[in-house]
């Protein structure tokens, strides 16, 4: 027996013991050594539950591959990998047109199958990303939301059709994990204006070490928001990335966005979406474009003359320590303690961003 998190029912999570699991027809079995809280994870837990319960959380993490099942390789043993956790159905119409991403029929580690909140986990061999020594298990485990992040940056990138990204002003909406990650591959693109919108004064000493400049940051609490982009953008941005999932964050987004430009929408729903006619019409006149964004692409055999996928596309900026993603952990926590970074997300008691559990 190990010990995992075990969510029971909605709101009843504990801490207790669990059968070490048993890698299945091309599955292995890894040994967890850092896992992220995401911020999906919180209302899991504690509003909407999981599609199954009981089940273990957690889809954000890395560890070593410590045994195999069936027709999987021995030579995979003791190797260090991060786990791609949406695993599509590979029979759907989506997938076998070599859309896996689309695919509704998927299986998903955390969420649909036991996940990563304990000392040990299952995943598909396929799902691996295997870690160059340069890159730590801490930084691995951060992939799966820096992917999500880099999605939707590739996305804004090819709207731009190839102008000159040092000429453009963009702006992202939401300064959690992911509008964080978010600023951080756009600054690393080589964006030199990039506008930062938050809700707490506390979020602006966290953004300006991100590069962001400190006449660049708006804590939408105090200002209109979409004026005050304009008046910062001369008009308006090319690009908008909503990374909060609620209305008047959408609504802001699409004033705030230039004719002819694009607002992307990264952030999970919080509610319904409803506009009013004036702003429904700017979307029309302004000829915007506008691009969901969910989840990541993922393969585990990149072809090196192909444009990498959004997994390996990020673990070389990481590895080549371009992008730093250890700057975002704010809390290092023992499996044993992982309960108080759910309360701390839940009930917003301290300031944070990336917290982290961490396995000797």
């Amino acid at each position: 027996m190990v010990k995992g998190w075990v969510l029971h029912e909605i709101g009843k999570i504990k801490y207790e013991d669990v059968d070490i699991p048993k890698p299945q027809e091309n599955e292995v079995l890894i040994k967890v050594r850092a896992a992220g809280i995401c911020g999906s994870d919180i209302p899991r837990i504690y509003e909407t539950g999981a599609h199954k319960m009981p089940l273990i959380p957690g889809h954000e993490f890395s560890g070593e591959v410590c045994a195999v099942g069936s027709n999987v390789s021995e030579d995979l043993m003791g190797k260090r990998a991060s786990v791609y956790p949406r695993i599509p159905c590979g029979k759907c119409k989506e997938c076998l047109n070599n859309m896996p991403t689309l695919c509704r029929s998927y299986d998903y580690v955390g969420s649909r199958r036991d996940g990563a909140f304990c000392e040990y986990v299952t995943a598909p061999a396929k799902n691996l990303l295997f870690l160059p020594d340069s890159v730590s298990f801490e930084e691995a485990a951060m992939l799966e939301p820096f992917a999500v992040a880099a999605n939707a940056v590739r996305r804004g990138v090819a709207s731009l059709n190839g102008e000159d990204l040092t000429t453009k002003t963009v702006a992202v909406g939401g300064l959690g994990t992911i509008g964080r990650m978010v600023i951080m591959l756009l600054k690393e693109a080589g964006f030199k204006k990039v506008l930062a919108i938050g809700n707490k004064d506390t979020q602006k000493a966290n953004v300006l070490k991100l590069g962001i400049l400190e006449d660049d940051f708006c804590n939408a609490r105090n200002e209109d928001v979409s004026n005050w982009v304009k008046n910062a953008s001369d008009g308006g941005v090319s690009i908008f990335f909503e990374c909060v999932g609620k209305n008047e964050c959408i609504s802001e987004g699409i004033l705030s966005v230039a004719p002819a430009g694009t607002l992307i929408l990264v952030g999970n729903p919080y509610s319904d979406m409803k506009f009013d006619k004036d702003t429904y019409w700017k979307i029309l006149r302004d000829q915007m474009n506008i691009v969901g964004i969910w989840n990541s692409r993922f393969e585990q055999n990149v072809d090196p003359l192909k444009e990498p996928d959004d997994w390996n596309f990020v673990l070389d900026k990481i590895s080549k320590k371009t992008l730093k993603p250890e700057i975002l952990i704010t809390h290092r926590l023992r499996i044993s303690e992982l309960e108080k970074g759910f309360l701390i997300m839940r009930d917003k008691t301290e300031d944070y961003c990336k917290i982290m559990m961490v396995n000797e």
